[in-house]
This record gives structure tokens, C-alpha cells and sequence, in this order.
């Protein structure tokens, strides 16, 4: 039960994301593209961003933590590329700034319903 409560978190984030960031959006059935690449965001964020900000910790401990937006910008640009790439399903992310504001707000957006559903869970 509990990845697919996770699931539907970053699905209602990148609604939100969709929906306030320009540059972000969808061609096709928006349910299917944003199901989809909640679930490509999930496992590149599993697999890459580790690797990643492990990569980056320079950069990480200098910024003071700021370099971890750039990161879950990347997470998210990265994760419409492979949705359109090689799933041809229509999220799509217009640049680096689309994909960091965007990314922004998927973090704030799912770190706040993650405290509200964890309680309930």
C-alpha cells in the first residue's frame, strides 16, 4: 500500500507542477503521462540522484544544500526525456528553468503531502 500511496503523491505533485509552471505540459491523455512519468521519476530519483548528488557534494556542501534544487531539476527534465523518448507519452519540459521551477515545486508540493498522508497512514 505504501508505494502506491507514494505514487499518488508524486502523481498530484507534478499535477500541481503542471498546472503553475510554465513551461511544463502535457500532449495526450494528461492521466496516462503523468502516471507514467510519475513512475519514471520515482525510479530515477531511486537510481540516478544518489549517484548524482554523491558526484556533486562539493558543489552540495558549498551552496549549502542550495545544489540539490539544480539536482531535483535534473531529476524531473531527466525523467520527461525518458517519458517522451522511449514511452512516447506527451510530459513535457521546456528547458532547464521549466524543469528546476518545476522540480521545485514537485519537492514542496509531495514533501508537504508526504507529512499530511503520514500521519494518516
Amino acid at each position: 500500500m505504501r508505494p502506491f500511496v507514494r505514487w499518488l503523491i508524486i502523481v498530484a505533485a507534478l499535477f500541481v507542477a503542471l498546472g503553475i509552471v510554465p513551461g511544463i505540459r502535457v500532449e495526450g491523455n494528461a492521466w496516462l503521462a503523468v502516471g507514467v512519468t510519475a513512475i519514471i521519476l520515482g525510479i530515477v530519483n531511486l537510481i540516478v540522484r544518489p549517484i548524482l548528488s554523491l558526484l556533486s557534494c562539493g558543489l552540495i556542501v558549498l551552496t549549502l544544500g542550495l545544489f540539490l534544487l539544480v539536482i531535483n531539476g535534473l531529476m524531473l527534465w531527466l525523467a520527461s526525456s525518458i517519458a517522451v523518448d522511449w514511452f512516447h507519452v506527451g510530459f513535457r519540459v521546456d528547458g532547464f528553468w521549466a524543469a528546476f521551477w518545476g522540480g521545485l515545486v514537485v519537492s514542496i508540493v509531495s514533501w508537504v503531502l508526504s507529512i499530511a498522508f503520514g500521519r494518516a497512514t
